[in-house]
């Protein structure tokens, strides 16, 4: 699974003009299943963002955890993760996951967080959203299991 990891002062996801989700402090982050991925790398994955130390202490350096700050996470579905641009300029989407699989998987992954203990919203699985946020940093990490 591939996953961008935005630190927010707060996120939130629309659809046709409604808001489905919303997170104050804390994480935006963007999941894409991939082909061959599990429920295993959903929860690998999710025990990751948790654990990830891209929050500040008290002397201003990355150290805290998302469940060392009490926030919350906005997870939204983005199968352009998976986007392969070697070739051309139009970027293929054959690596990433089979619809139901990706569904599956992203709210596997959501549910995964939410068992670690931060509030977690999401966004709605193939629908047009509107994302909203405020990158705080900005601090943007890239991750990446294994299938």
């Amino acid at each position: 699974m591939r996953a961008l990891v935005q630190r927010v002062t707060g996120a939130e996801v629309a659809v046709d003009g409604t808001v489905i989700g919303r997170t104050g402090p804390g994480l935006m982050i963007l999941v894409c299943a991939m082909q061959g991925d599990t429920e295993a790398e959903a929860e690998k994955l999710a025990a990751k963002v948790a654990k990830l130390r891209i929050f500040e202490d008290e002397a201003g350096k990355m150290n805290r955890a998302l469940l060392d700050t009490g926030g919350g996470a906005l997870v939204v579905s983005q199968f352009t993760l998976a986007a392969d641009t070697r070739r051309g300029n139009r970027p293929g989407f054959s690596t990433a996951a089979p619809p139901e699989t990706g569904e599956r998987l992203y709210l596997h992954f959501a549910r995964a967080l939410a068992a670690l203990g931060p509030a977690v919203e999401t966004g709605q699985f193939g629908a047009d959203m509107k994302v909203s946020l405020t990158n705080d940093g900005p601090v943007t990490i890239w991750l990446e299991t294994e299938a």
